[in-house]
């Protein structure tokens, strides 16, 4: 039996040693991003999210700055509904995200206007409600809510993950989370 015992755990652990580590620990992007103003604080890092998404029509989004706000592995999701009113969500990574979404040929400027935090230990999970406009003083376009979970490293914070949903005529915004 300690023959068998040992083959299985010499199996066990050059499965184990072979599997790829994912960790916590990041590196820190070289160059002039991240911005300290950027990261050093929970207010600074959602404020410069919201400032690499928006530019003016024709204008690349600041991608090298979004990235230094991101963790490496960061995953984001589109959610809404189709045409046909069937729920989707859209998973996907930072650079695939900006595949899509590199240069607003209207413009794009969104804002927060709300948020509720939820904070344990070093992660932190913020509601944001925001609204969008295609000028950056022209009328509201639209509005919704980003989910963003963080992490702080101990020296600074990392968004690990977003997804958001717009408001529609069937899903309006929940009063807690305009107040």
């Amino acid at each position: 039996m300690s023959v068998s015992l040992n083959v299985l755990l010499s199996i066990s652990m050059l499965v184990a040693i072979s599997l790829p580590s994912v960790s916590a620990e990041q590196k820190v992007p070289e160059g002039p991003f991240p911005l300290a103003r950027d990261v050093e604080t929970l207010d600074g890092i959602i404020k410069a999210y919201y400032e690499v998404v928006s530019a003016p029509a024709g204008q690349p989004k600041q991608v090298e700055r979004d990235h230094s706000l991101h963790h490496s592995l960061a995953r984001v999701a589109v959610t809404g509904k189709d045409e046909d009113g069937k729920p989707f969500a859209k998973m996907m990574t930072l650079d695939e995200y900006y595949k899509d979404n590199l240069v607003a040929e209207a413009g794009f400027f969104e804002k927060e206007i709300h948020r509720v935090t939820q904070k344990f230990g070093n992660i932190v999970h913020v509601w944001s409600t925001y609204e969008w406009r295609t000028e950056e003083k022209g009328p509201v376009g639209g509005r919704g809510i980003n989910s963003i979970q963080l992490y702080h490293d101990g020296k600074r914070w990392w968004i690990t993950s977003w997804i958001y949903d717009s408001e529609r005529k069937d899903n309006p915004i929940p009063t807690e989370y305009l107040r």
